[in-house]
């Protein structure tokens, strides 16, 4: 098959621009947002603010910094974190947790990266000097090294109900949460009504360049700030870039569900290839798929690179594939006619 076009499925994060998103920043309102006075950031915040039902939120230039913020701010040192192996504030945050906030993690094995109030209530330390305190529970929805798994938001309620019986605080690593919003119906205040600190991406599905949001009470948020200035991540003139996040929400939300049909058509050409043992529920966005010994993850990813298609290891014989905003219907074709070849 002669392939021209780039098909990048290795992340929603590959996403360019699109000319209305160009456009919205080329003609932002900006100023110094270290003083405050940056009109576009400002809007962003407070429409994020919004959305989720929370007092305050700060804009940063990524999820990873977001999340840590948040951590940051919640724990002192030597403090416990609870939150699923899979996690993403565990596995590809720079060991941020113990570098940034002096804090140790406690891993729980959930089902595809959702664990329940009961695993939660069992994991709480006890209250004496040889262990750590119990501080903060972390949820990550969608959940992306689990294949773009979403939760049930009931058994988050339940959780909550633990959080509040032992004086935690909950935090949401929302990095594709409106992949999630998409498929259930939910609303984002249910979410705000749940989670003491809540991260949102712009730069995955929703397609902006650069950028995620933290939100909280006014307080928690102006000590987010000093953490950010901390960290080095207080910006002038940002408002370039919140000016596509404001794009993305307004235009870019509903759309997600395109993503996920794609997602789904290629799950269910895989789950009839021979070389394939095992396709995670493609729930969202994401693709995640055990390859048979028979054909080896290398292989595989080599033999799509040569037909301009990439994609990335999940783990040993586990590949990911993300479809986004720039994976067209005429890259969908082209990608499951090449997986229908493979091994043939």
């Amino acid at each position: 098959m002669n392939n021209n076009l780039f098909i990048d499925l290795r992340s929603d994060t590959v996403t360019r621009p699109t000319p209305g998103m160009l456009e919205a920043m080329m003609t932002a309102k900006v100023g110094d947002d270290v003083l405050g006075e940056d009109p576009s950031v400002n809007a962003l915040e407070e429409k994020m603010a919004e959305m989720f039902g929370k007092q305050a939120a700060v804009y940063c230039p990524s999820g990873t910094m977001t999340n840590q913020i948040a951590i940051n701010v919640h724990v002192r040192p030597g403090d416990e974190v609870i939150c699923d192996q899979t996690a993403h504030i565990y596995n590809f945050e720079g060991g941020g947790i113990a570098r940034n906030s002096s804090a140790s993690v406690r891993l729980l094995q959930g089902d595809r990266g959702r664990y329940t109030a009961e695993d939660v209530q069992a994991n709480i330390n006890p209250d004496n000097i040889h262990t750590a305190r119990t501080r903060l529970v972390e949820i990550e929805n969608t959940v992306n090294k689990a294949g773009g798994s979403y939760w049930d938001i009931n058994e988050i309620k339940k959780i909550r109900e633990v959080v509040d019986k032992f004086g935690l605080k909950l935090h949401l690593d929302g990095a594709r949460l409106f992949n999630a919003i998409v498929e259930t119906g939910e609303k984002p205040k249910e979410y705000g009504d749940l989670f003491d600190s809540i991260s949102i991406c712009l730069s995955k599905g929703l397609g902006a360049p650069v950028g995620s949001v933290l939100l909280g009470t006014s307080e928690f948020i102006k000590e987010a700030r000093r953490t950010r200035k901390a960290f080095g991540g207080a910006m002038r003139q940002a408002g370039f870039m919140a000016a596509a996040g404001l794009y993305a929400l307004n235009n870019n939300i509903n759309r997600l569900k395109e993503d996920h049909q794609r997602a789904k058509a290629i799950a269910d050409v895989l789950a009839k290839q021979s070389y394939v043992e095992e396709v995670y529920p493609a729930q969202t966005n994401i693709i995640a798929f055990k390859l048979k010994p028979i054909l080896s993850d290398k292989a595989f990813i080599e033999s799509l690179r040569e037909r301009n298609i990439h994609c990335a290891m999940l783990g040993p014989q586990v590949i990911r594939m993300v479809t986004h905003l720039d994976f067209t219907d005429e890259m969908l074709d082209l990608t499951v006619g090449v997986l229908g070849e493979i091994l043939k």
